[in-house]
């Protein structure tokens, strides 16, 4: 097979996410076709997934949110398995949009042991 474009690997990872290696590894397996190498990269990452089951996200960032008058403050721990993810500007402003909608709800509890039976 001819080698693989890098403008197919773009359009692949646009389409995906995934990362550009995985991407061309993808289109290499499935000769060059997009929907082949997109459900390639799915099933792998199903694997993928399934062998990161069991382990412990060590990683992570704890972001915060105070309402502007004051009396309602979150704090919110979001973990990940890497400190590559963890320092990711998507990944911490994610944090902080799940510390403002845990504010927004207005929640009865702050922790299990809270929570009547």
């Amino acid at each position: 097979m001819s080698a693989i474009a890098a403008a197919d690997v773009k359009a692949l990872r646009d389409r995906t996410g995934a990362g550009m290696m995985d991407c061309k590894r993808a289109l290499e397996e499935a000769s060059g076709d997009l929907d082949a190498a997109a459900t390639w990269l799915r099933e792998q990452g199903i694997a993928g997934a399934a062998k990161l089951a069991g382990r412990e996200a060590s990683e992570g960032t704890v972001q915060g949110y105070i309402h502007h008058n004051g009396r309602v403050g979150v704090l919110v721990e979001v973990d990940c398995n890497t400190d590559f993810v963890a320092r990711n500007d998507e990944f911490v402003e994610f944090a902080k949009d799940v510390a403002a909608h845990i504010a927004a709800a207005a929640p009865q509890y702050i922790s299990e042991e809270e929570i009547p039976a």
